[in-house]
């Protein structure tokens, strides 16, 4: 059974400016904050928190006590095997936590600490400084910390490790296709991903910003192609893809090593390393879609196996789209971007 994980978020910001973060904070589903709960009086918030204070939610002591409402734990900085088998040995005593900090050696203690903790009920907080460190401590052994603590001022970077719990959602909503066009040859891309993609999986694709189609993977094959569970093949060279801080890229940028988002049908976005980038000119679909006031499209390959989505979670291959049709988009108000990065109130029109 998989872990219920979660990401802590120990703000690095001036406290005069906290609110504003801690706000936005809970809009991205953060529940618990690395802060003295002091620094929160006056502050209208759900959050809760972890800290050496006695009035935290989750408090860390220098020793094993019990503390009535609370749940208790103790921080250990891991330097050697010796120091391993004491967290084992008082976390049995009637710890809830255990906030575990490594410096150097970072991957192995950690398999040990999990190895020996996964089957008590003491739950293991590991610190992170970087989104990567995230990702490591979320990763190890396939079963990962309970949660990290992460030290950050970024509200890109909270939305790039929030990535690695699968708890990063896009809203998908059904679009009524408008046209559909052949216009002729163009380069495409197909991105070939070092994950193997399920079905409903997909990249978010499209010619604007706003206005995602969710392109679905090539794990279904048929009588004349071999399924590619790694691939999608993505649309023309100059469509947007999103990346997992939150910024676009053209899917002519994408190489080797590049990172990029794998969402499903029901919104859940997870991260995938791109292994290749394949493009190749081939005949192109220009495909419109409407979700409200705003209307999207994307140009495609003109070719059986590039599936979008229905709302009911079936495929559909471009080839058989018709007007009137509705497949899935991630789609909201336009805002400017500068090299990937929203722009907030700046005019923009994309046609």
């Amino acid at each position: 059974m998989a872990k219920n994980r979660e990401l802590i978020i120990a703000p690095k910001i001036p406290r005069g400016n906290i609110g504003k973060f801690l706000t936005e904070l809970e809009k991205e589903g953060i529940k618990t904050v690395n802060v003295d709960p002091a620094v929160l009086k006056g502050l209208k918030t759900g959050l809760d928190t972890i800290h050496s204070s006695r009035d935290a939610d989750y408090v860390i002591l220098n020793k094993v006590a019990k503390i009535r409402g609370k749940k208790v734990g103790m921080k250990f900085r891991v330097l050697s095997n010796a120091d391993i088998e004491r967290i084992l040995h008082i976390s049995k005593e009637g710890l809830d936590f255990v906030v575990v900090e490594v410096k150097d050696w970072k991957i192995i203690p950690l398999e040990n600490i999990i190895a020996k903790l996964h089957k008590i009920h003491t739950k293991i907080y590991a610190i992170a400084n970087t989104p990567d460190e995230v990702r490591k401590m979320f990763s190890i052994l396939e079963i990962g910390v309970d949660g990290v603590i992460f030290s950050t001022g970024s509200l890109g970077e909270v939305r790039e490790a929030l990535v690695f719990l699968g708890t990063k959602n896009f809203e998908l909503r059904p679009a009524k296709i408008l046209e559909i066009k052949e216009v002729g040859n163009g380069e495409r891309v197909c991105v070939d991903t070092a994950s193997m993609l399920g079905r409903g999986e997909g990249m978010l694709i499209g010619s604007r910003s706003n206005f995602l189609f969710l392109v679905h993977n090539e794990s279904v094959g048929s009588s004349f192609t071999s399924p590619r569970p790694f691939r999608v093949n993505a649309g023309a060279v100059h469509c947007y893809t999103l990346s997992p801080d939150g910024t676009t890229r053209y899917l002519s940028e994408l190489e080797t090593g590049s990172e990029v988002l794998i969402t499903d049908s029901h919104g859940r976005a997870r991260r995938a390393t791109v292994g290749r980038s394949k493009i190749e000119s081939r005949p192109m679909l220009m495909i419109k879609a409407q979700v409200g006031n705003e209307v999207g499209g994307i140009i495609a390959q003109n070719a059986e196996t590039i599936r979008l989505v229905r709302p009911d979670g079936h495929l559909v291959s471009v080839t058989h789209l018709r007007k009137g049709d509705t497949v899935l988009v991630h789609s909201k108000a336009a805002t400017g971007r500068h090299f990937g990065m929203e722009v907030d109130d700046e005019y923009i029109v994309e046609k």
